[in-house]
């Protein structure tokens, strides 16, 4: 199934960024689609005029060298990808980044993660405001040291929320998450968390006579109707195949990084909004929570109607 017809590699063209680029070719092969690279640079200092010519075409030379030496390593060969590569310069990276995915109608943007010092799990400044604000799905990489048919695949879902636009997003994110593993391992695993929080009160409350049993079922309860609201989006969307279905009782943004660090996930396909039309809302906390305690690949949705706070001029 293809998903995505016109992705965006985004490059500062300075560092090696084999990586990013190899899932890039790879996912742009997978979809049948041509591969816009955007090189983001500084705004060159205006004392030297006469060297930022050639600044700029450095920085794209390195671009090039990169995407020739990366289709070599995944033995892709010439025109299977078409390939097109541009230049912007400002020191406001992500504004710049976003206008640019607006007036181009772009509807995936994939870049390589930037790490955290001393860490590797979450996301610097400038990923996190692209996962906030840009209004096409994102692929923020990081290494993977499997072989493709070794490539494992996993999406967290809610199925939680009433609102049809949230409804519509999980049966996007099964769906994409069934092609990248079927493109993969073919093995899908599929996270949801769910909690009774009312537990630890009821037990402990000096001002409530709950019995042991009573807690029992409303906790039974609760995992039966989270697990069966879960089943329902899963058949609603259609997938079949490989699945393994993962129901976790705790908080998701503790569950969900614990889960990928332990069966060694090596892309999470994830919502990173909520709810739709307002624009400037940003990503909801317990998905930002996740997101900073990643340690893979990531692959972010937002519902259809997203509207970023950022205008294309």
């Amino acid at each position: 199934m293809r998903h995505y017809h016109n992705p965006l590699y985004v490059s500062y063209g300075v560092a090696d960024e084999t990586e990013g680029l190899k899932q890039a070719l790879s996912l742009a092969r997978n979809n049948g689609a041509p591969l816009g690279v955007l090189v983001v640079c500084p705004e060159f200092p205006e004392e030297f005029p006469d060297y930022r010519k050639k600044y700029e075409e450095a920085l794209v030379a390195q671009a090039e060298a990169s995407i020739r030496s990366t289709k070599k390593a995944i033995k892709q060969k010439e025109g299977i990808v078409d390939i097109t590569i541009e230049l912007v310069s400002d020191n406001t990276p992500s504004i710049k980044i976003i206008q640019y995915v607006l007036r181009h109608g772009h509807d995936l943007l994939i870049k390589e993660a930037e790490l955290l010092k001393g860490s590797d799990s979450g996301f610097k400044a400038i990923d996190m405001e692209l996962l906030r604000q840009c209004p096409c799905a994102m692929w923020l990489c990081r290494p993977i040291a499997h072989s493709r048919q070794h490539i494992q695949v996993a999406v967290a879902i809610d199925p939680e929320s009433m609102e049809q636009a949230a409804k519509a997003l999980s049966k996007r994110m099964l769906e994409l998450s069934r092609s990248l593993a079927d493109s993969c391992s073919g093995e899908l695993h599929i996270v949801s968390c769910w909690d009774y929080e009312f537990e630890s009160f009821l037990r402990d409350s000096i001002w409530i006579k709950a019995t042991d049993a009573q807690i029992a079922e409303a906790v039974q309860g609760t995992q039966h109707k989270h697990r069966t609201a879960l089943e329902g989006l899963i058949k609603a969307s259609g997938i079949s195949g490989n699945c393994r279905v993962h129901h976790l009782r705790g908080k998701a943004e503790e569950c969900i990084p614990s889960f990928v660090t332990d069966k060694k996930i090596d892309i999470l396909v994830m919502g990173t909004v909520a709810r739709t039309g307002i624009p400037g809302f940003i990503i909801g906390n317990t998905a930002e929570n996740i997101v900073q305690n990643l340690s893979c690949s990531l692959m972010a949705l937002k519902p259809q109607g997203f509207v970023s706070p950022v205008k294309a001029y």
